[in-house]
């Protein structure tokens, strides 16, 4: 079972940081202690884990504030993220390794969502581009690729309430990745890829 500690921060990480409602607010420790069924000390302690991985800022006398996702973490998020999933892009082709059937599934998954189900959209997106990265089998390329999960998702569900077509869009650009990929047509798969991540990160940075 997990500790408090842990619920605290899997539910910070997954729920709290990933809401566009709250960018820019403090967290209410009561409130999320009294959410989540915990005392203070696990919700501290969790903030502290995630200070510590910048994804919140501790002000003294003040407490965790969520800052708004800025024009210098998008960039390189995305950035990072086009290495990561380009590389694994080639190397699943060259590996005759592409996890096509659970790259569809996730994309019929996405496109069975209502419009209120943003977090459930990104959730499969996460799954989706992941397991293209895990398909390399780097066991350390795939622990880095997951420790952008929490800002993954964050910039995700953002793009998504910033711009009203860019759902459409995403189940488009998938349909594209997995049809390069399908075709064994790596410089496709990774142009493809890039500007998935650049439409994203267009909206990102329009604002």
């Amino acid at each position: 079972m997990p500790s408090g500690r842990e619920l605290a921060y899997a539910h910070l990480k997954d729920t709290v940081l990933s809401d566009p409602s709250m960018q820019g607010q403090f967290v209410n420790e009561q409130a999320l202690a009294d959410e989540i069924g915990v005392s203070r000390t696990p919700i501290r302690e969790a903030l502290l884990l995630l200070a510590a991985e910048e994804l919140v800022q501790l002000v003294p006398k003040r407490g965790a504030y969520i800052a708004p996702i800025g024009g210098r973490e998008i960039g390189e998020l995305f950035e990072i993220r086009t290495m990561i999933e380009c590389y694994a892009a080639r190397r699943a082709v060259e590996l005759d390794a592409v996890p096509l059937a659970e790259m569809r599934g996730q994309l019929d998954e996405q496109r069975e969502l209502g419009e209120d189900q943003a977090r459930e959209f990104i959730d499969h997106d996460h799954r989706f581009h992941s397991a293209l990265v895990a398909a390399v089998g780097n066991e350390m390329l795939s622990k880095t690729y997951d420790g952008l999960r929490a800002r993954q998702i964050r910039a995700g569900v953002e793009a998504l309430f910033r711009s009203d077509g860019r759902r459409k869009s995403v189940l488009s650009e998938h349909e594209a990745i997995c049809s390069a990929l399908a075709a064994g047509d790596p410089e496709a798969a990774t142009a493809a890829i890039t500007e998935h991540l650049s439409a994203t990160r267009r909206v990102l940075q329009s604002g």
